[in-house]
């Protein structure tokens, strides 16, 4: 058999602990290659070992595994897809909705904060519920009731009762946000993972870009209650997808119990999507219990550093472009119709799929290379390499978008400075995604759960004082200084792969009930 190429992790069991190393850390230990399981190559050993229980899913197809990763893609889409409908093009949707509501555009507006506000505890509060019922019942739900808030939002006769549904609707469409990592690590392999973290992040960073451009061209034609029920109609699909394609992927390998797939009859089928079986299913942890690790976790410097030093300032100034875009291009000199704005977003879809095709290549390229020159051994912290090219890019892309608008330049330049700035959100997260996946692999959801929080609570901050700090200091100004605020976050990036290792150690995580 080839000498394989990949190692594996005492997170896993798989060795002994070996002083000296971190959670997270996996080394070759060629004398502990027997009766491992690897490849069909041979060339690389199988990181977790998967049990011999064919309904495990590490053991499932390659087909079934991305049927079932697609049904995580499409809601990972619409959330923040749904949050973006028809909001950021004010100049149409809101303009449509303010004689119904007898308001201003401006305050008609005002609409989207809550939703934005509550995709972070709402995350954080679906993350107990995946890991006691189940990943699928959680997705489920979150489609269906996603699905009903828009419904309630497009029949709403005023203003208070369409800001509550769509207030709701963000607390309840995030969950995909923070179970994707978890579906990953579930079904793939490490050496598998990276590649399909990107797609993940890819899906929900694409999403609040398609929304505005596809919603500003339907609102053309229709009223803006027709509008929303477009949308209803999309979490209505998506959660058909999961009835007919979706799948459990939380499996206990102590005690594996019946996983009630798609091959049992309807009525287990059902059960197992409401939740039934994942609340009858014996060894899971309680709602608290995971309460209590989420708070234990969010302490931990490795990941309070990262999430609220950097992910949440790339993500607040982000936020503050989609909000406030068509303010900028729509009045004179720029003068944007309905239709061009529309068009305008082109330019971020353009930069997240770049991003998506570089994360792709490059995540696994530099963690081959590191593990080829390390004999073998892999660290956590070599994955925030990836994150130094999108810090870059974005912090460009700030400077070019403010100067852009202070000096009235092409409109091509502020496109391709938001371009600039997508590429650098696909790509950092993936690799901060990755980099927590790796040092906290018993606690996917959990992580992805605190990353999504302070994104979006930086998201929900900013558009209180974009605007008024445009109008006070100019773009040039107000844009340089979200530069500069971007590369010193960016610090934290480099305290962590410093001393990230040595956090490991000295605070680990605590224990995985499942």
């Amino acid at each position: 058999m080839p000498t394989p190429n990949h190692a594996f992790s005492n997170d896993h069991s798989y060795v002994p602990p070996i002083a000296g190393r971190g959670v997270g850390d996996i080394r070759l230990l060629r004398h502990s290659l027997t009766n491992l399981k690897t490849t069909k190559d041979g060339k690389t050993i199988l990181i977790p070992q998967p049990s011999d229980d064919p309904a495990d899913p590490l053991n499932w197809s390659w087909g079934k595994k991305h049927l079932v990763l697609f049904t995580l893609f499409l809601p990972a889409l619409f959330t923040d897809f749904g949050m973006t409908w028809g909001e950021a093009v004010c100049t149409t949707l809101f303009q449509a909705q303010a004689p119904s509501f007898g308001m201003t555009v401006a305050a008609t507006a005002l609409s989207i904060n809550g939703g934005i506000f509550l995709q972070g505890p709402g995350g954080v509060i679906a993350v107990p519920f995946t890991q006691r019922f189940g990943r699928l019942p959680v997705l489920f739900w979150s489609q269906l009731l996603s699905c009903i808030m828009v419904i309630g939002a497009s029949q709403a006769s005023g203003y208070a009762g369409f800001t509550a549904c769509r207030t709701l609707q963000g607390f309840f469409n995030t969950a995909p946000q923070v179970i994707g990592l978890s579906v990953v690590h579930d079904m793939f392999f490490f050496h598998e993972r990276t590649i399909r973290i990107n797609l993940w992040a890819f899906s929900f960073v694409f999403g609040p870009f398609l929304a505005p451009m596809l919603s500003a061209f339907a609102v053309e034609g229709i009223s803006w209650r027709a509008c929303y029920g477009i949308l209803a109609g999309l979490y209505g699909f998506s959660a058909l997808v999961l009835v007919f394609f979706g799948d459990e992927t939380l499996y206990d390998r102590k005690n594996p119990q019946p996983q009630h797939s798609n091959t049992v009859g309807g009525a287990n089928r059902f059960l197992l999507l409401v939740g039934y079986h994942g609340a009858k299913a014996q060894g899971r942890p309680t709602i608290w219990s995971v309460s209590k690790h989420i708070a234990e976790l969010q302490f931990k410097p490795q990941i309070l550093l990262i999430t609220a030093c950097f992910m949440m300032l790339l993500f607040m100034w982000s936020i503050g472009i989609i909000t406030t875009v068509p303010q900028f291009i729509v009045p004179p000199p720029y003068s944007f119709s309905p239709n061009a704005l529309a068009l305008f977003y082109l330019g971020p879809m353009i930069g997240a799929l770049i991003g998506e095709l570089w994360g792709h290549v490059f995540n696994e390229w530099n963690a081959r290379l590191y593990m080829r020159r390390h004999s073998g051994r892999h660290e956590p912290e070599n994955r925030l390499w990836g994150t130094y090219a999108p810090a870059i890019a974005a912090i460009a892309g700030l400077v070019l978008f403010g100067q852009t608008l202070q000096h009235t330049l092409t409109w091509f330049a502020l496109d391709f400075a938001w371009g600039m700035y997508t590429f650098a959100q696909v790509t950092a997260t993936t690799a901060v995604s990755a980099y927590l996946l790796d040092s906290f692999p018993k606690h996917a959801a959990l992580v992805a759960s605190i990353l999504n929080f302070w994104r979006t609570t930086g998201g929900f901050t900013v558009g209180y004082f974009q605007m008024d700090w445009v109008k006070r200091n100019g773009a040039g100004v107000s844009f340089g200084c979200q530069a500069a605020i971007l590369a010193a976050g960016f610090a934290s990036i480099v305290a962590v792969q410093i001393w990230g290792r040595r956090w490991r150690m000295r605070y680990p995580p605590p224990v995985a009930e499942n």
